[in-house]
């Protein structure tokens, strides 16, 4: 779709004479590579609407020009022309994630590529300053690795643990960033950085990474859950990411599953994230272990068959799977994406969570739901994070 939209608007610049319309074409051209990556010339004929004599020839200047680069490739058991931007051509974003103990930086490519990577923990109630400044090292770091610049970023998108008001831009009170709750997060770190920048939820980013370069890309409806110290979800919703009235869904951490429980961090009692989150895990096994363990000796534990680990782990797998049996029966999602840093015993987890979804939906939904485990690990949200940024930047052309 949005390839097809800039094209439209390069055919409207490129009205009137023979040179403008070829200009218009290459820049159609152009920013199918931007958006699919190195593609061959018959499927950027397909992409573009072009015939495939005139991309053979823009292909042929474009690479006189030094803007692309061509080589051979297979393509249904043919040999074929494959085409890709030159590397001082390529759209480059940041993809930020900011965690309550981590920032990972990603350098990405309009296709999805990873070009660079710096990654640092953070102690738990950090300050903004000290986040920052680590944001600007890291990205500092990165871009030195490449040998780019700031001025060669199109922007840089960042996620954070937290709902955020569109109305306002506040970062809302459900925020596991305390230090960061009515803070114009976008304003303030385009201040920091001197770059155009976005700023989503954690969890919508996930989906959009999901979304756009997962194992189910291209899935028009599909919700990536986020299980870490808290839960969120976020929605693609008829191929688009669903923000609802003020910009804050996919709150699933919040619904009540026990109305005498614990109360939990937003106020309210007996919430998802008080049975399911993984410091409730953590804290579940103190009795067992001694101590509260930390994630990666949870972890550990799950691995080697320990009774209590599994135990706790499957309790919140099944609860979970419940609430998503509801957000099923609402939304008849064709996918749902687990993700978090149980992903490295994901699959006990996702056991447990189908079976409580089946036994909160109808057999027939069940069965047209696929339960998976995301595709990109630690990345997805820092990925979607660039995809935004991305996005934002063709917009603003």
């Amino acid at each position: 779709m949005v390839v097809e939209d800039a094209s439209r608007r390069a055919a409207r610049r490129g009205s009137g004479s023979p040179s403008a319309l070829r200009r218009a074409n290459t820049e159609r051209l152009v920013a199918v590579l931007r958006y699919r990556g190195p593609s061959t010339q018959a499927s950027l004929a397909r992409a573009t609407g072009l015939s495939p004599a005139t991309v053979s020839n823009l292909v042929r200047m474009l690479a006189e020009d030094g803007q692309v680069v061509t080589g051979t490739t297979t393509a249904n058991g043919r040999r074929a022309v494959e085409v890709s931007l030159a590397e001082q051509h390529r759209s480059v974003a940041a993809g930020i994630d900011v965690g309550r103990r981590h920032v990972r930086l990603l350098l990405v490519a309009e296709d999805g590529e990873v070009l660079a990577e710096s990654f640092e923990g953070l102690p738990v109630g950090h300050s903004l300053q000290a986040c920052f400044a680590l944001v600007e090292e890291l990205l500092d770091r990165a871009l030195a690795e490449v040998s780019l610049e700031r001025a060669d970023l199109v922007g840089a998108g960042v996620g954070i643990p937290g709902p955020i008001d569109a109305r306002t831009g506040l970062v809302g009170h459900a925020a596991l960033l305390p230090e960061w709750v009515g803070l114009h997060v976008r304003q303030a770190l385009e201040d920091h950085l001197q770059l155009p920048v976005t700023v989503d939820n954690d969890a919508n980013l996930g989906a959009l990474a999901e979304a756009r370069w997962g194992a189910h890309a291209g899935v028009p409806d599909l919700a990536y859950v986020k299980v870490a110290s808290g839960i969120g979800a976020g929605l693609i919703l008829g191929g688009q990411l669903h923000r609802g009235h003020i910009g804050i869904t996919g709150e699933i951490g919040h619904l009540q599953v026990s109305s005498f429980g614990q109360v939990c961090r937003c106020g309210n009692r007996g919430c998802l994230e008080t049975v399911a989150a993984v410091p409730t895990l953590l804290a579940g096994l103190e009795a067992s272990v001694g101590r509260t363990p930390r994630t990666s000796e949870l972890l550990q534990l799950v691995q080697s068959g320990d009774l209590a680990a599994l135990r706790v782990l499957e309790d919140a797998g099944l609860v979970l799977g419940q609430v998503l049996g509801g957000l099923c029966n609402l939304l008849n999602p064709a996918v749902i994406v687990l993700g978090g840093p149980l992903m490295p015993v994901g699959d006990l987890l996702l056991a447990a969570v189908r079976r409580g979804l089946e036994r909160a939906t109808t057999p027939v939904v069940a069965a047209a739901t696929t339960v998976t485990l995301e595709s990109f690990g630690a990345r997805a949200e820092a990925l979607g994070a660039a995809a935004v940024a991305h996005a934002a930047e063709r917009v603003r052309r």
